[in-house]
């Protein structure tokens, strides 16, 4: 038997704020979309069926490239459907298992079964289907959960939870591997966001959609006596000295590959045709 994941996020919570945010692309999603580009163009490789997946439809691309042709996308949406159909990525049904591309944008950010979701992911692929991803990594407003830690422990005496867990760049390989993706890379893509000051910054998270996703949230409202003390912290810890202050946005990029026999596989121990020492001289002199 598989043991259920625990819940984490409230996805009908998401699907809501995200039906209620403005209807166009977000400037980290346009972030994401012009770093998968610049990733997608060096790779030898014609994609003749590709799909693009994120929580929402508003700005996935329809098109992209690699050196050697031309992607056209599907496009799907995890939580709010918008111009896109919509699929749910905790029992996903594609309708196909013979994508050579996948991409997912933010999904891993909204999902409680991440091992699960891109176990999902590669049963979707061909024998050598490429999957990219990305999701927000552990960096990612770091100032912001800072503040609040240090707003509860002076109004409450106690911390509440606010920000989402979110996956480590030292964990997202061995991830893909444990979900039986070949040729596994990861890589992190850091950012330094500045707003006027830290309500501009809530301000803008709660018109992505973005506010506190947790199932286990605290229910009430903030008092504004918390939300003074959080935006003074913030202040403190992340201020510019032009009464600005900035924000981490951290990216976590993974690709893998869809097991296939044509893959580079490593060479068995022993196997090796020249000695270390002969190539690098015998140094024990």
């Amino acid at each position: 038997m598989t043991a259920t994941p625990p819940r984490l996020f409230d996805r009908d919570l998401m699907a809501w704020r995200l039906k209620q945010a403005a209807a166009e692309a977000d400037f980290v999603t346009e972030l994401a979309v012009n770093d998968l580009m610049d990733r997608l163009a060096p790779i030898k490789r014609r994609f003749e069926k590709a799909l693009v997946m994120a929580p929402r439809a508003e700005g996935l691309p329809k098109t992209a490239a690699t050196a050697d042709g031309p992607i056209s996308f599907e496009t799907a949406a995890t939580l709010a459907p918008g111009t896109a159909r919509q699929v749910d990525p905790e029992a996903l049904d594609l309708g196909a298992t013979d994508y050579d591309l996948i991409v997912s944008l933010f999904d891993l950010s909204t999902v409680n079964d991440v091992p699960g979701f891109l176990v999902r992911l590669r049963q979707h692929l061909r024998p050598d289907g490429l999957l990219i991803a990305a999701t927000l990594g552990g960096n990612s407003l770091t100032e912001l959960r800072r503040a609040w830690l240090a707003a509860d422990a002076e109004t409450v005496g106690g911390a509440a939870p606010r920000i989402a867990p979110m996956i480590e760049v030292r964990d997202a390989g061995a991830l893909l591997q444990r979900a039986g993706f070949a040729l596994p890379v990861t890589d992190v893509e850091t950012h330094r966001v500045r707003y006027a000051d830290p309500i501009a910054l809530m301000r803008e998270l709660k018109s992505l959609g973005a506010a506190n996703p947790l199932a286990e949230r605290p229910k009430g409202l903030v008092t504004p006596n918390r939300l003074v003390a959080a935006a003074r912290h913030y202040a403190e810890i992340a201020g510019d000295p032009d009464g600005r202050v900035g924000a981490t946005l951290e990216i976590i990029w993974m690709s893998g590959w869809a097991p296939d026999e044509s893959q580079q596989k490593p060479l068995a121990p022993g196997s090796a045709k020249a000695s270390l020492r002969d190539v690098l001289g015998d140094k024990s002199d």
